[in-house]
């Protein structure tokens, strides 16, 4: 499989925190703490901090070997700050493995300025553009998210199956939302919808009635917007709620999440949106083994416990914390044949390793690799009721 992009330096802790000392294998969890998913990457990283701390307490990772989660900002959308970032994890911290980047754009800016010439394996638990199967990568870059090509199928059967017969669409002017909104468009015209307007809209704006006015000019059912919930996405919502241009939307994932709900309330009740999400058993054990430590309900946690998981397990399969040994590991581990492992036995799953034994690691998110090292993965479709947001079903 392949793929392309950047980052800001960073700090960091935890995952056996307790033990990390020189018999500690370092993970880089590279994620947007600035920017415009800062509200969610405290989650994130919690839930791929966890796999550590549980693989770490087992004592059974490699002979006894620790794990420590060194924390470090991609910012999201600044490549070169993404960039600087990963390559002192790898140059100063050492670590054997990256758990992200987080935002399509630094990923692959990482993937070819960093972990390919440094050899390094990468697991993006959220970066979801079509562009990145195609990037070259040397069999280093996994995701535990789906391609955004199948969530803008999702996409379009979802608004078809609501009667949804046109749309306006705008998009966060990056690799995300420009990968999204070509993917989208096309699905939601092969489904016999109509596109009335595709238009970019750039982050960090304090006004956005022009691109607002555009988008009211044009006309549809429905906005559809395929941004950031903590940038320039929440200001279209807000200006298209204000000015009655529209009342309602269809939210891809990069708009799904606890400030949604807080900053738009029942003001957007009726919008609908989709999620990478399960209703497996392994997310039903995850949310239990979190309990209050983060929220798990806000996206990608599972498929970021699920990226560091898959590292370590790795690691054990192939005898070595060394990512030339363990990358071609990494689709052995988590696909059959083997024992199904979900949230919470990862333990088992070393032992197992260790004993020469096969494991099929299931996880938070129903693990799948499909195409050398894409998530298979399925959607959580949510609506917009009563100023939450409600599951509808899984697809």
């Amino acid at each position: 499989m392949k793929k392309l992009l950047m980052a800001t330096a960073a700090t960091a802790l935890v995952g056996g925190a307790a033990h990390a000392d020189g018999h500690a294998i370092k993970l880089g969890t590279i994620l947007g703490y600035t920017g415009p998913i800062e509200s969610l990457t405290p989650h994130m990283a919690g839930g791929a901090e966890l796999a550590m701390e549980e693989v770490s307490a087992s004592g059974l990772l490699l002979g006894g070997k620790t794990v420590e989660s060194v924390r470090a900002d991609s910012t999201c959308v600044d490549s070169a700050a993404a960039t600087a970032a990963a390559e002192k994890l790898i140059t100063s911290d050492g670590v054997k493995g990256l758990m992200g980047p987080d935002c399509s754009g630094v990923t692959g800016a990482v993937l070819a300025n960093v972990a390919l010439p440094n050899g390094i394996v990468m697991i993006s638990p959220s970066a979801t553009s079509p562009g990145l199967s195609d990037a070259e990568d040397n069999g280093l870059f996994f995701r535990t998210a789906p391609s955004d090509a199948r969530q803008s199928d999702v996409m379009a059967s979802i608004l078809k199956e609501n009667g949804v017969g046109s749309v306006a669409v705008t998009y966060t002017n990056n690799d995300y939302g420009k990968g999204m909104a070509d993917a989208f468009k096309a699905a939601f015209e092969a489904a016999g919808g109509e596109v009335t307007i595709v238009t970019a809209h750039e982050d960090g704006k304090a006004d956005y009635t022009a691109e607002v006015g555009a988008l009211a000019s044009a006309g549809g059912d429905v906005l559809v917007v395929a941004g950031y919930i903590d940038q320039g996405g929440a200001g279209i919502v807000r200006g298209a709620i204000d000015t009655g241009a529209f009342d309602t939307f269809h939210f891809p994932d990069g708009m799904i999440g606890s400030n949604l709900e807080a900053n738009f309330g029942s003001d957007i009740d009726g919008s609908t949106g989709q999620v990478p999400g399960t209703d497996s058993p392994g997310a039903a054990t995850f949310a239990e083994m979190v309990g209050d430590k983060f929220d798990v309900t806000s996206p990608y946690t599972g498929e970021s416990y699920d990226a560091a998981a898959l590292i370590m397990l790795a690691m054990q399969a192939a005898g070595s914390a060394e990512p030339g040994d363990y990358a071609s590991k990494v689709e052995m581990v988590a696909n059959a044949p083997g024992e199904k492992i979900y949230p919470g036995e990862l333990a088992k799953g070393l032992q197992i390793l260790a004993d020469g034994g096969d494991i099929d690691y299931v996880g938070a998110t129903a693990v799948e690799l499909v195409n050398g090292g894409e998530a298979a993965g399925s959607y959580r479709e949510i609506k917009i009721e009563g100023g939450k947001m409600q599951t509808v079903q899984y697809r």
